[in-house]
């Protein structure tokens, strides 16, 4: 088989192809209908980490194995048992797990059904794309339990958006149905019922045909130059086209389009 799995800790796994080059981040804590705990955060990090080290993979899969929601944020059942102190002490861990998903240098897809609220459409927030299927409700409703988007919503949803959009779903804490998500821009792709892992695994095996320096680049260019006035952001384009045009993917992927042939990516 192509496929090999590596677990961290009870509730995080990560499957990796060794033939189209794409691995699947899973959230695997079912029970808790994926709830992010210290552990559960702690071994995100480490399962991001461990990816952002593999040049293999080309692309990530971020899905759940739970059959109505994706990820319903954090364990609020673990917060209430926190002293102040301890809720310090956790903020790391909680915000490792975030930043460890939307640093990943490959590009990235959520596979989203059921609920993704809170720290869990924060999730999926981090990654690129966003495949839904029908039955998806995303949200961010932190401010109704007394905080704040913590794992990136207050900066993330409004470069979806714009400002105006993302105040009023914040401030609301109102809960958005699949359909009028795509309306919005809340999710990128709808697909049918139950099909979001096997449709973002797709187009994640579309993605990982190309050049692996160039995908690398090109997430670079756009993650670091978004908000940029026009100049810095062209600047930081040419830095990483600098990065690849010099490349043995630049020069194999000339030659394979001349030869009329499937590119073999050295991946450097």
């Amino acid at each position: 088989m192509s496929v090999s799995e590596e677990r961290y800790g009870e509730w995080v796994a990560v499957r990796t192809d060794s033939e189209t080059h794409v691995a699947e981040l899973v959230l695997d804590r079912p029970k808790a209908m994926n709830a992010v705990s210290t552990e559960m955060a702690f071994c995100i990090s480490e399962a991001c980490a461990a990816l952002a080290a593999d040049k293999e993979v080309r692309a990530t899969v971020l899905t759940s194995t739970h059959p109505r929601a994706f990820c319903v944020g954090a364990d609020l059942k673990e917060r209430n048992a926190l002293s102040d102190a301890d809720l310090g002490r956790q903020r790391p861990y909680t915000r490792a797990a975030y930043t460890g998903v939307l640093e990943l240098p490959m590009p990235t897809v959520a596979a989203v059904h059921g609920y993704a609220l809170g720290g869990g459409y924060e999730l999926a927030l981090s990654c690129d794309v966003i495949v839904a299927d029908p039955g998806a409700v995303v949200g961010l409703p932190e401010v109704s339990v007394g905080v704040i988007p913590g794992g990136g919503g207050t900066q993330l949803l409004p470069r979806r958006v714009g400002a105006a959009r993302a105040a009023e779903l914040i401030f609301t804490a109102r809960r958005v149905e699949a359909a009028e998500a795509r309306e919005l821009g809340l999710v990128d792709l709808l697909v049918d019922e139950g099909r979001d892992r096997e449709e973002a695994l797709a187009l994640a095996t579309r993605i990982a045909a190309n050049s692996p320096v160039g995908l690398r680049a090109a997430k670079r260019a756009l993650r670091t130059g978004w908000g940029m006035d026009l100049h810095a952001g062209l600047d930081i384009e040419d830095a990483a086209w600098r990065t690849v045009a010099f490349s043995g993917d630049r020069a194999e992927g000339v030659a394979a389009f001349n030869e009329k042939r499937k590119p073999q990516w050295p991946g450097e």
